[in-house]
């Protein structure tokens, strides 16, 4: 990869935290050691956008070995969303997506962000211009297994109702897609992040989810796509039930410091108001059990009051 790694807005977005990284984990390739990880998985998550160009987060499942990588540069998943996940229509030969590898067991995670080269009856392949870890901070542990049990009912909603409300205000994991804007150049695209903290980190307020930015990679490929696209899309997984609250919205970044006051860990903050969801229950056939927070969510606070 010739040049940065990083497109304008990600670069901006370092300059406005203070930060910079040269990003000498980003190649143009999969090392090895990344592609036996995706081989591992039963499970991978995934950001497209919509015909509008609204990002959209989902999830894809299959056995391990569903996702296999036959060269550095090319990642196949035998597996495509159901025709009611609203992220389907995103999922087409030409378009950019971003794979998100992770073992909630392992607290392993890695990305490859590219863009869909063939389509089929059984999956897609990915042509990968982008591939990079992350290190295992804010990741629970939690181990799976096949549960058997799917529905692909989706229940569409125009904004968050109570039930919404009180599995965001649980959850302790999240995944947030976006993607940069056009004029970004080569070293923009898609991406998919994971975002964790204690139960209750994201907090609600009538369709306005406050979310605390901690201490991550620098590389601010999310908080960077923002500043260029505040649309963006999150994902909510009911681990113990398997259902999934799929969220598209515009996203505001506060960079004052000010969370700081009010969650202990963080360093900045966002807030995303949420324009659309849909609810589909039991949507995927896995399910988790809690083990343990990562030792990095145990020395982050709960939100406090300002005043």
């Amino acid at each position: 990869m010739d040049g940065s790694p990083f497109h304008p807005d990600e670069l901006a977005a370092q300059a406005l935290a203070g930060v910079g990284s040269g990003g000498g984990g980003i190649r143009g390739f999969m090392p090895d050691q990344h592609r036996s990880f995706f081989e591992l998985l039963p499970y991978l998550f995934a950001g497209v956008a919509d015909k509008e160009g609204w990002s959209l987060a989902t999830m894809l499942t299959g056995a391990p070995g569903f996702a296999h990588s036959p060269d550095p540069v090319t990642l196949r998943i035998d597996a495509l969303p159901d025709s009611r996940d609203p992220a389907a229509g995103g999922f087409a030969a030409g378009r950019d997506i971003a794979i998100l590898g992770i073992d909630l067991s392992t607290r392993r995670r890695n990305r490859a962000n590219g863009s869909i080269a063939e389509m089929d009856s059984g999956g897609l392949t990915v042509s990968v211009r982008q591939s990079f870890g992350n290190c295992p901070q804010y990741i629970q542990g939690r181990a799976v297994e096949v549960a058997g049990r799917r529905s692909a009912d989706t229940e569409p909603l125009s904004g968050l109702d109570g039930e919404a409300r009180a599995m965001i205000g649980r959850a302790d994991t999240f995944f947030v897609a976006s993607r940069s804007r056009p004029e970004a150049g080569v070293a923009g695209g898609p991406d998919i992040s994971h975002r964790g903290g204690r139960p209750g980190f994201v907090d609600v307020s009538g369709d306005t989810l406050t979310i605390p930015d901690f201490r991550g990679n620098r590389y601010f490929n999310t908080l960077g796509n923002l500043l260029g696209d505040p649309r963006a899309g999150l994902l909510f997984v009911d681990f113990e039930r398997g259902d999934l609250l799929q969220l598209q919205g515009t996203a505001e970044v506060d960079w004052s410091g000010e969370a700081g006051r009010l969650i202990e860990g963080a360093e900045r903050m966002w807030r995303f108001h949420v324009a659309r969801g849909w609810r589909r229950r039991a949507a995927t056939p896995l399910r988790w059990s809690f083990v343990d927070y990562s030792p990095f969510t145990e020395r982050t606070g709960a939100w406090r009051k300002a005043g």
